[in-house]
């Protein structure tokens, strides 16, 4: 088993990894819409997926990932009304590739943002 830490993504704010790779699989943690030096992006929907997806992005290249080889991702919305902007800006990051996916509400996520992401990829060889 191998932790993943980068500082090109916010470091954990409780007693967690950014991710774990065990047998070739990647693990992250959610994702929130934190920037790398900690600070919150408080804008829209669409600005804050994007910036999970950049904290993504650099957690799976710790990993020796991509966002090509992920399988499985669960997205958390806190208001489903939402699901379409997100869905849009989710699209432009897996427009060829297809991974898995759950999309559910939550009644609140960390630092009330209104969306986190997590991911299951396949490391490279």
């Amino acid at each position: 088993m191998n932790i993943v830490n980068t500082k090109k993504a916010p470091a954990a704010i409780g007693p967690y990894s950014q991710g774990i790779v065990v047998n070739n699989l990647f693990y992250s943690s959610g994702q929130i819409p934190l920037t790398a030096e900690g600070n919150l992006i408080e804008g829209t929907i669409e600005e804050q997926t994007h910036q999970v997806f950049a904290n993504l992005k650099a957690v799976l290249e710790e990993a020796g990932a991509s966002l090509e080889t992920v399988v499985k991702a669960t997205v958390f919305l806190s208001d489903m009304e939402e699901f379409g902007a997100v869905n849009e800006v989710y699209g432009q990051y897996f427009a060829d590739h297809k991974p898995a996916r759950s999309c559910v509400e939550v009644a609140r996520l960390p630092k009330d943002v209104k969306v986190e992401i997590e991911v299951i990829a396949l490391v490279k060889a």
